[in-house]
């Protein structure tokens, strides 16, 4: 395990006692709220209840009159609708939830999601000619599109409309869309550039829903899809995605949507959902058929109304996935291979014929958490084409750096924090030793330390139900709103002991307090960390309640373990 440098948020704590008095709650959740930036009181009470009522109007976005003008002329005629979505879950989840609102109102709708392996991301000018030839008039994008230029050209001269939603980075330029809905363009007054594609699909709805009625199927009901969207594309977990996602994630637990349902069940979920079961449980499954076989089947899992159907597919997602993990586990194998032997660059490039598409962005995560460097995966197929998928660590901004190495690549695009790119496979050597050399600047010199950002430095008996009662309040967690992170220091280990796949039992109790369970998962022995349990510890932690037996019980799940340096 990586040592880590703890940085302590710092707080005011004049701020920090006002927060707590007014709304009466404990200094610790005070300092939580203040390191998320939540300052002032009608700040706080919105982070810890959001309401409807303070969404953005989406008219606020350019060109959201001329879309849902042109989807509206193309509903009242009767015009073929194609919705057309990334293969990814935000994809997926958007364009379920345009087709399942515009064919509540009479549209006639149909998705189209390109196969991984054979058409690649975005739209391409293959399948917009056949879906011209299958007589689409309009075509809606989610997810894609930003930097189409050539495919919105030829959909343009075969007399096909396209209304673009999507919230990648927006070069100099547009294409000739429509609209383009994108909250990161520079005309934009929208307030909030947070929103992934489900949630721009959402206000779409809102905004058609505004100006032409259709009340008949409730926004409401189609935030269980907008947070599927939103927390599986890891945007921050602030402003009104808190509201998307809270409300969603209500919808998702009672399984109001009989696809999501059936998946929980085959995932062997029968608990309230949180963001984190999403994250870890949910979207892997939906991701599995754009990574291994087709992403149509996540549009069908939620848009059926067959509780038949939902289960087959379900348990066919269920399948693909575990088909994922095979291949990741070998393909991350040899990626690490790659990586050793050699002194680690401050930047990692690997690449291989063979690996599967499918897999190379998990695989570039696992990297990134290993080494703690930005990480390029590249699978290579047999024309000598590379197709690679990027992470980054913390500050280092991926887009920015792959433009300065865009005369090396076929093409590009994503976000700071991930992205995708397409480069011959001659070029590899030329690229990894700039793309090393863009983040050895960045990084100065040394390598840095992982950071664990710390919310407070508390004492164990500080640690009670109230605590978690009012940390509960917090959710969702995610990016922009990690969950919150303690440190106790001068504690003394009273147990400890492996169990399962190599996780870190310890009990611990800190002064006079009561004893505490705490788990590191793959954490390995104490002595595996040049640990003892002899000497008093400092412990990074996140308390949450372990349910055994019909109890409640506080336990502490260990983020980082080292030796106390004293009092």
């Amino acid at each position: 395990m990586l040592k880590k440098q703890w940085v302590f948020r710092e707080v005011d704590l004049a701020q920090r006692r006002a927060l707590s008095q007014a709304l009466s709650i404990s200094p610790i959740t005070a300092s939580v709220l203040l390191s998320r930036g939540v300052a002032t009181t009608e700040q706080a009470r919105y982070w810890l209840a959001p309401q409807a009522a303070s969404l953005h109007d989406p008219f606020q976005l350019p060109d959201m009159e001329c879309a849902i003008d042109r989807l509206h002329r193309a509903v009242t005629t009767g015009e073929r609708i194609c919705f057309y979505g990334d293969y990814d879950v935000d994809g997926i989840a958007a364009t379920s939830l345009y087709l399942t609102f515009f064919r509540s109102v009479g549209g006639n709708a149909v998705s189209y999601i390109p196969h991984r392996i054979h058409e690649g991301y975005g739209l391409n000018m293959q399948a917009i000619r056949q879906l011209r030839q299958e007589g689409v008039g309009l075509l809606v994008t989610s997810d894609c599109g930003t930097t189409a230029f050539r495919e919105v050209e030829l959909a343009n001269s075969l007399g096909l409309d396209v209304i673009i939603t999507d919230h990648h980075q927006v070069d100099a330029g547009l294409p000739p869309a429509l609209a383009l809905l994108n909250p990161y363009r520079s005309d934009s007054s929208y307030p909030f550039q947070g929103l992934c594609s489900g949630g721009l699909a959402y206000k779409v709805v809102l905004a058609y829903q505004a100006k032409y009625g259709h009340a008949d199927m409730p926004a409401e009901l189609l935030l269980d899809l907008v947070a599927l969207a939103t927390v599986a594309d890891v945007v921050p977990l602030k402003d009104e995605n808190r509201f998307f996602v809270r409300e969603g994630m209500a919808l998702i637990s009672r399984g109001a949507r009989c696809g999501i349902k059936a998946l929980k069940q085959v995932a062997g979920i029968d608990r309230d959902c949180t963001s984190g079961t999403v994250a870890f449980r949910l979207a892997p499954r939906i991701n599995a058929a754009g990574r291994l076989a087709h992403a149509e089947a996540g549009v069908r899992l939620l848009t059926t109304e067959s509780d038949r159907e939902a289960m087959e597919t379900a348990e066919q997602l269920e399948r693909l996935n575990r088909e994922r993990q095979r291949i990741e586990e070998a393909t991350t194998a040899e990626a690490l291979a790659a990586v050793k032997g050699s002194a680690v660059p401050a930047a990692l490039v690997v690449g291989a014929r063979g690996w599967h598409l499918g897999v190379v962005g998990i695989v570039a995560a696992r990297l990134v958490e290993r080494y703690h460097r930005p990480a390029v995966v590249i699978a290579i197929n047999e024309q000598g084409i590379g197709k690679g998928s990027a992470r980054s660590v913390s500050g280092f901004d991926l887009y920015e750096a792959l433009s300065a190495c865009r005369d090396l690549l076929e093409g590009f695009g994503g976000h700071p924090s991930a992205a995708g790119l397409t480069i011959q496979e001659s070029r590899l050597q030329v690229f990894r030793d700039r793309f090393a050399e863009i983040a050895e600047n960045w990084a100065g010199t040394g390598s840095p330390l992982p950071q664990l950002h710390v919310d407070a430095e508390v004492n164990l008996h500080e640690v009670d139900q109230q605590l978690m009662r009012e940390l509960g309040l917090l959710h969702p967690f995610g990016a922009g709103n990690p969950e919150p992170i303690f440190a106790v220091k001068n504690l003394a280990i009273l147990n400890h002991r492996i169990v399962g796949e190599r996780h870190l039992k310890l009990t611990v109790r800190h002064g006079n307090s009561k004893p505490f369970d705490s788990i590191g998962f793959r954490m390995g022995s104490l002595a595996d960390m040049g640990l003892s349990a002899e000497r008093a510890m400092d412990l990074a932690f996140v308390p949450e309640l372990n349910h055994w037996n019909g109890l409640d019980r506080i336990q502490l799940r260990i983020r980082d373990l080292k030796a106390s340096q004293g009092l």
